[in-house]
């Protein structure tokens, strides 16, 4: 650690004492996240923050060492978007967990950013109330994660992500600043909508602190599940889109294609499917939920789909824990880079057809799921490497090759880089394609408006486009 490392550390370490680790098991752990990809050395220390306090503690010193700060949560990210490397300080939020407070008759909660998903919405049962956005990671991931993500999942066709479910959030500047952004009424619009800007930020904008959540009553009424087979994944596209021009919205509308339900199948020990065989998973919520499913199922056969229908709530998540099996099940073929680009709905099936063109041309078999209710698709590319330090690895220059062509597949076809995953690292090399010069420019000085010293998550989103 070099002497100036070492003066912001005794810094820190004078007012926040022992929750500063220097540790270099610690340290490793805050180098990566989920996606393989880790930061090039290793921070200079971990600050568990216990509150809204510490942190503005953190960042004031940090501005005034001109020290570079990463904020992170559980670390479940997959673009590398919250990896803290050389000379940087790690912000750790995820001590910052307590539900604060819950209004049922505003149907509202105030929440601190380290709490997760799962554990959230287990305190809001007892309210009969839940928190809509259902990430697959919902078990592992914080609130705080998916704020700065602005993270989707399984239920967003029907129940929106997550910028639709946050009514404002306490925001620290780089400067260590406090600003409550937002509001708690159904209705607001004093002003510039500075919270949705801080949401999908990744960090770049300010350290969120706080959240007030936009809660739903429980959902009465039956839950029916429905899976579909199809004979290949085209078709199986092809019945999803059928079914959101039908003006059918289920809650749930997944979709696996062949490689991804037979790996699938495969963890779980079910009957092997038949070759090319792709499935669709779907749920019905409500006082209409019966109804819409047997309106869905008669759309679904028509399509070509082998139908079945559970009325069984039970039986139902067993259902989709085929689907949410996905990433343990590619972890298990090789090292996964796990992608995220997102096309019109009535696109899905020219987006498939282009995976499987990528497929052809670049050698590569690429298991792909989609949450089809919004044309979210998580194409897998599945290679051979060692992990190193922290569980990095080093992404093949022909799986960038191949991602690269999906990518700008996606673009041609009106689609976006990403849905829910964000930037971070992996994609900020295609981020001025997608977004043309002015609007990539126009938003790096937003951010500097924010952040004037460009401390917070540098080489992040925002790093040189080309």
């Amino acid at each position: 650690m070099t002497a100036a490392a070492a003066d912001v550390v005794a810094l820190l370490r004078a007012d926040l004492g022992e929750r500063v680790d220097t540790t270099l098991a610690e340290r490793e752990r805050a180098r990566a996240d989920k996606s393989g990809h880790a930061a090039a050395g290793i921070p200079l220390a971990v600050v568990h923050a216990e509150s809204v306090a510490d942190v503005q503690t953190v960042l004031r010193i940090a501005s005034a060492t001109r020290t570079p700060v990463v904020t992170r949560g559980a670390g479940t990210g997959l673009a590398g978007g919250a990896n803290a490397g050389e000379g940087e300080i790690a912000l750790s939020l995820r001590r910052m967990d307590r539900l604060l407070e819950v209004r049922p008759d505003d149907l509202l909660a105030v929440v601190e950013p380290g709490i997760l998903n799962g554990d959230l919405n287990a305190a809001l049962a007892v309210h009969d109330l839940w928190w809509a956005p259902d990430p697959a990671s919902r078990a592992i991931s914080t609130v705080g994660g998916n704020i700065a993500t602005g993270a989707g999942g399984l239920l967003c066709a029907k129940y929106g992500v997550v910028r639709d479910a946050v009514l404002g959030v306490d925001l620290v500047l780089a400067d260590g600043r406090l600003l409550h952004l937002g509001h708690r009424t159904v209705k607001g619009v004093t002003g510039l909508d500075l919270t949705s800007l801080v949401i999908g930020s990744e960090g770049v904008l300010g350290v969120v602190v706080g959240a007030t959540l936009k809660l739903r009553r429980l959902v009465a009424g039956e839950v029916c599940t429905l899976t579909a087979v199809f004979p290949d994944v085209r078709t199986a596209a092809r019945a999803s889109a059928a079914v959101t021009a039908s003006g059918a919205q289920p809650a749930i509308m997944e979709l696996m294609d062949a490689a991804a339900l037979a790996a699938v199948h495969d963890l779980l020990s079910l009957a092997r499917p038949a070759p090319g065989a792709a499935q669709l998973t779907l749920q019905t919520d409500g006082p209409a939920a019966v109804a819409e499913a047997a309106a869905i199922a008669e759309v679904l056969r028509t399509a070509g789909g082998t139908v079945a229908i559970s009325h069984d709530r039970e039986e139902g998540e067993r259902l989709l824990a085929i689907r949410r099996a996905m990433h343990p099940a590619m972890e298990r073929l090789g090292t996964t880079l796990i992608e995220d680009v997102s096309v019109p709905r009535s696109a899905l099936p020219a987006m498939f057809d282009e995976i499987a063109r990528v497929e052809r041309e670049h050698g590569l078999t690429i298991p792909t799921v989609a949450h089809a209710g919004d044309g979210n698709l998580h194409p897998n590319f599945i290679f051979d490497a060692a992990p190193g330090a922290a569980g990095a690895v080093e992404v093949p220059p022909h799986i960038w090759e191949a991602a690269d062509d999906l990518f700008r597949a996606a673009l041609r076809l009106g689609g976006t880089l990403t849905g829910e995953h964000g930037v971070g690292v992996l994609k900020r090399r295609w981020l001025v394609d997608e977004l043309g010069d002015d609007q990539w420019e126009l938003q790096r000085q937003v951010a500097r408006v924010f952040d004037p010293l460009g401390i917070l998550n540098p080489g992040k989103v925002f790093a040189a486009p080309r």
